[in-house]
């Protein structure tokens, strides 16, 4: 079955104060538990803050590290999820539930790409 990798991006300027709701935790927590279950999430996380990252950027010979934050992003990958899916639809499907749940509050964007295998 193919891989797929879901990557939730964020603008870290424009989530809501305080981060996820006790009931967004709970709705999520009940959604990566019927994925376990179904045996198609095969990890997931989310990311610290990009001012917690480093940018490593290789460009004809020149390397460039940047530390965060990146203010030149307006998107930051936020979270991901690993995927095994019987083929894309199904993987865009668990996809859409992830996003559907985070209500009006949230604008999240997941980019979902099939992982190249061999």
């Amino acid at each position: 079955m193919p891989r797929y990798l879901s990557m939730v991006r964020i603008d870290e300027n424009n989530t809501p104060a305080g981060g996820p709701s006790p009931e967004l935790m709970e709705q999520m927590g009940n959604l990566i538990g019927e994925m376990t279950k179904a045996g198609v999430l095969l990890d997931t996380a989310g990311l610290t803050p990009s001012a917690q990252g480093t940018r490593l950027r290789w460009n004809r010979g020149e390397l460039t590290v940047t530390d965060g934050p990146f203010t030149e992003s307006k998107e930051v990958i936020g979270g991901y999820a690993l995927i095994q899916a019987k083929d894309k639809a199904e993987a865009l499907e668990w996809t859409k539930r992830f996003l559907q749940i985070h209500g009006t509050e949230w604008d999240v964007t997941s980019e979902v790409r099939e992982i190249a295998e061999g």
